[in-house]
């Protein structure tokens, strides 16, 4: 062991999902030895304890493994568990985190952003719990590494990733387990396996897209081996550093070949995609998108379709920004509904309080009690045990739902890689107006209110300020605009545009004719065009 000297970075506050920046930054001497060594000093549970280590397969994942097991041995961890071949996708890392007891984990991943050398690294530490640690943490960890002086590691040679077994860092015990079956067997608990796998015998037919990411080799496990689909059901199975080229971020833009599968020709009955870690999820029926809004509000209406919540459901959360669609639902049920900040870990303690069973976010996330992740291979075996315990398409719980609830239209625009300043710019415009705008009529349209968001967590009492600005209009339209911290270049101004419509209104309208006034006039108020200088989002979902 030894001790290295170094000096601080000042940029490595962690956001909601970690620290997230580009592969060169990681590659800087010192880099990532200083965030970890951070974490270690901040978080003493680790020293004697077990620690979890994986991530999603990405360029630079197996060499920040090797530097995390050499500081974990040197820092005093006393067993780490590692996914074979250094994967674990960021569900099954929480599944195991929980289930060993371990102290906490280290999950390297830059989500849905793209690989290889000239893309994206990330890592995140996530808790006891297996979620990601609360805000007070994360400040500690940033504070730490402002003034950190010195990190520790290991002078050892590099562990065998790829093989089952063990292995000894002074005195730190190594096992590499294997990374898909403990998710798996969670998985076969929860849901009806016979029911699916009677389906895919009956001649349903799906397919999923892992993207050459994370979820490749659990979606062999779970569709192929388990419940008998056969190997050509899947697509993109092997997870490659720089994911083929491509960008894994499940959506229209990016998992084109599988939406031309669902769309045009000899369509199969069921299409799913998910992200580069695992996370996130899209589920589409024959010419039929299931937006995320929606999903997490049909899955919180037919969760007593499913084994595991056969019960019922205590309560459920969504991000601010995501529709208000399973406000409705919640409302019917007479559970509880949350309305929270972006960011998994505000899901974690309503969770581990027995306050909610379900949650989502807009940005294709969804989740339950039964990891502290979100998790889309789950989302997507929710759709497939309602599919075959209903009997009903895709396309016909969707259209269902719509005719009980109404329908919330909702579209997010995306404007990346724009200058801090001119986002910041665009921001205060809208904070400058919210105390004059109430009672202003834009198109016809009244605001009714508008604030910059705070939430005040209902378990700890901690305050969260400035999580986005939101203009509710007296029709139940609102848009929402927010600074997103998952881009490593440049800053991402995210508009959300929201317009609910009753069950006796039209439900089959176009989504972006459906919210071209709103656009407007979230443009009037905020003049986002002329402040950023572009006419269009770099991304509309």
């Amino acid at each position: 062991m030894k001790t290295v000297p170094t000096t601080p970075f000042d940029d490595q506050k962690p956001g909601t999902s970690g620290l997230r920046k580009q592969v060169t930054k990681f590659q800087q001497p010192g880099y990532l030895e200083n965030f970890v060594q951070s974490i270690f000093d901040s978080v003493p549970e680790l020293s004697g304890g077990t620690l979890v280590v994986g991530g999603d397969g990405r360029f630079f994942n197996d060499r920040a493994i090797q530097t995390i097991l050499s500081m974990a041995a040197a820092n005093g961890v006393k067993k780490a568990l590692v996914g074979q071949a250094g994967f674990l996708s960021t569900p099954a890392a929480s599944c195991v985190i929980r289930k060993y007891g371990a102290a906490g984990g280290f999950i390297l991943s830059a989500s849905h952003n793209p690989g290889g050398p000239s893309g994206d690294f990330g890592i995140k530490f996530n808790g006891q719990n297996g979620g990601p640690v609360v805000e007070s943490v994360t400040d500690k960890i940033y504070a730490r590494s402002l003034e950190i002086d010195a990190y520790k590691i290991s002078d050892n040679p590099p562990v065998n990733l790829d093989t089952l077994g063990t292995h000894q860092i002074n005195g730190m015990r190594i096992e590499i387990i294997n990374s898909v079956t403990d998710y798996a067997n969670l998985m076969e608990g929860l849901f009806d396996f016979d029911a699916i796998r009677n389906m895919f015998q009956s001649g349903f037919e799906i397919c999923f897209d892992a993207m050459h990411a994370i979820t490749g080799p659990y979606a062999k496990e779970i569709f192929v081996n388990r419940l008998g689909a056969p190997s050509e059901s899947l697509m993109n199975a092997v997870p490659l550093p720089d994911f083929g080229g491509g960008h894994p971020d499940p959506g229209p833009t990016y998992a084109k070949d599988l939406f031309s599968k669902m769309f045009n020709g000899d369509m199969p009955d069921f299409g799913a995609c998910s992200d580069g870690d695992g996370d996130r999820n899209i589920v589409l029926g024959k010419q039929v998108y299931v937006s995320p809004s929606d999903s997490l509000a049909i899955l919180t209406a037919n969760a007593h379709l499913v084994k595991a919540y056969a019960k019922g459901i205590s309560g459920v959360a969504r991000s601010m920004p995501t529709s208000r669609a399973a406000d409705r639902v919640a409302e019917k049920l007479g559970v509880e509904c949350f309305e929270t900040p972006t960011g998994w870990k505000f899901f974690g303690n309503l969770l581990d309080a027995e306050r909610i069973t379900l949650c989502g976010e807009e940005s294709a996330g969804a989740g339950s009690d039964h990891v502290r992740e979100k998790d889309g291979l789950w989302a997507i075996l929710m759709w497939l045990n309602i599919v075959a315990v209903s009997g009903k398409s895709v396309e016909d719980i969707l259209h269902g739902h719509w005719q009980e609830y109404g329908r919330n239209y909702y579209s997010r625009h995306d404007y990346e890689g724009v200058e801090k300043s001119k986002a910041e710019a665009v921001m205060d415009r809208v904070a400058h107006q919210l105390d004059t705008l109430p009672g202003q009529t834009f198109k016809g349209e009244t605001v009714l209110k508008a604030d910059s968001f705070a939430y005040t967590d209902p378990i700890d009492g901690s305050v969260s300020k400035n999580q986005g600005m939101r203009v509710e209009f007296e029709s139940g339209s609102r848009f929402v605009l927010r600074l997103s911290g998952t881009g490593t270049v440049g800053a991402t101004l995210r508009l959300y545009l929201e317009n609910y419509t009753p069950p006796t209104g039209d439900l089959h309208a176009d989504v972006q004719t459906s919210l071209s006034s709103l656009r407007d006039i979230a443009d009037e108020i905020a003049n986002i065009k002329s402040i950023l200088g572009r006419s269009e989002p770099s991304v509309i979902s």
